[in-house]
């Protein structure tokens, strides 16, 4: 616990468009009063899925409210350290020049800028729409928009949602692959880099496979910006492409207020482990027991227990409104923004390395994400471990 205060393959079946949350339950504390599932189904080699977990009702539904159930911006802030200016604090403000912050995913959500628009009102964020050039959506490939789906709808939700939350003034870049195979997430991935994003957040992930590494080589290549990645909701075990060298593995925590002292412990569905196939890289410099790459590398909330607020009504099941969320999709863009605020970096895996131990990040060091021999992957501990990373944001000063 920390304490704080105040081959691809290619043609693969995809998920289909009107696909409901899957059946298996998000997973969750001993004991907790609520019921979470993943919002996307499983994922056949080759294609994603999306890690984001709902709060469901008796009947397996989203469960919808009319106001905010779960942490909004402010709380976020004060968890990890946070000032960010909202537009309406800088005068004469213009998101012309802000650093944009790219969401990769899959399908189109038709409802994404009208959603965000009710988020940032409910919280005084001011408006990012089309018009006063904050909010950008587009295809993999220019033009084009893929077909709608509902549930990766819920995911594009919360992601711009947590990207909004941490930097306010910050632009929005939705780039919608066509499917959630491996190839189009990355020619999407591909597409955010030509557009300009500072930072890209991918909150999405499958199994490892032996291509993984050359897919990398086209797709999640080096870039000279931050890459986050979610490194899964489904508890110990390695995703990709959490798992590729190039990126920013984020795993997850349990987020709680304490009347104003907050404390994070390892979250139980947090994805960690040793890659089967990638080569460690040299801005890993943490002991990690791990011959090849390890996940994580930095983590932040992502229990759905202690979810956030994120407002979506591109119809799921008939759930429209204010929802209650989790899963490594919370922390991956949560991660992606702070990068944003934090301004260019031009190799963020060594300056994160480099702050472990410091003030700079907070050591998470209780909890677990499950069963492994080398304790280190599956429990958090002083210093790095396997579901927390380095630990979590404590300011801007390791991003």
């Amino acid at each position: 616990m920390r304490l704080l205060n105040g081959t691809l393959a290619l043609g693969a079946a995809v998920l289909a468009a009107t696909v409901a949350p899957s059946a298996v339950a998000a997973p969750s504390p001993a004991g907790a009063s609520h019921r979470a599932v993943h919002v996307c189904g499983a994922a056949p080699v080759g294609t994603a899925r999306c890690n984001a977990d709902v709060v469901v009702d008796a009947a397996g539904k989203p469960a919808v409210t009319t106001a905010p159930n779960g942490y909004g911006p402010a709380d976020l802030w004060a968890a990890y350290g946070l000032s960010p200016a909202k537009p309406a604090d800088i005068p004469n403000f213009s998101f012309a020049g802000r650093p944009i912050i790219a969401i990769v995913d899959a399908y189109d959500a038709p409802t994404a800028e009208q959603d965000l628009g009710v988020y940032r009102a409910q919280y005084g964020l001011g408006a990012c729409t089309t018009a006063n050039g904050c909010f950008t959506k587009t295809g993999q490939a220019a033009g084009r928009l893929p077909r709608a789906n509902a549930g990766w709808a819920q995911e594009i939700s919360l992601d711009v949602d947590m990207a909004s939350a941490i930097c306010p003034t910050c632009r929005i870049l939705l780039v919608e692959a066509k499917s959630a195979s491996f190839s189009d997430l990355g020619t999407a991935e591909n597409r955010a880099a030509a557009l300009g994003a500072a930072v890209i957040s991918n909150s999405f992930g499958g199994s490892e496979f032996s291509g993984e590494v050359s897919a990398d080589s086209q797709y999640f290549k080096p870039r000279s910006i931050p890459v986050t990645v979610s490194s899964g909701d489904s508890g110990y075990g390695v995703e990709y492409p959490a798992s590729s060298a190039n990126v920013i593995a984020v795993g997850g925590t349990t987020l709680t207020n304490n009347g104003g002292t907050w404390s994070e412990t390892a979250w139980s569905g947090a994805g960690s482990g040793c890659s089967a196939y990638v080569a460690k890289p040299s801005w890993q410099t943490a002991t990690t027991n791990c011959a090849k790459r390890a996940v994580a590398d930095v983590s932040a909330i992502a229990d759905p227990a202690t979810g956030v607020a994120v407002y979506d009504s591109t119809s799921y099941q008939g759930s429209a409104g204010w929802m209650k969320f989790g899963g490594t999709s919370v922390a991956a863009p949560v991660v992606a923004a702070i990068y944003a605020l934090a301004g260019p970096t031009t190799n963020p895996g060594a300056t994160l390395y480099g702050a472990a131990g410091s003030n700079a990040l907070h050591d998470v060091t209780s909890g677990t994400n499950g069963t492994c021999s080398i304790l280190v992957l599956c429990h958090a501990t002083t210093g790095w471990d396997g579901p927390t990373g380095v630990g979590t944001p404590n300011s801007l000063s390791a991003f």
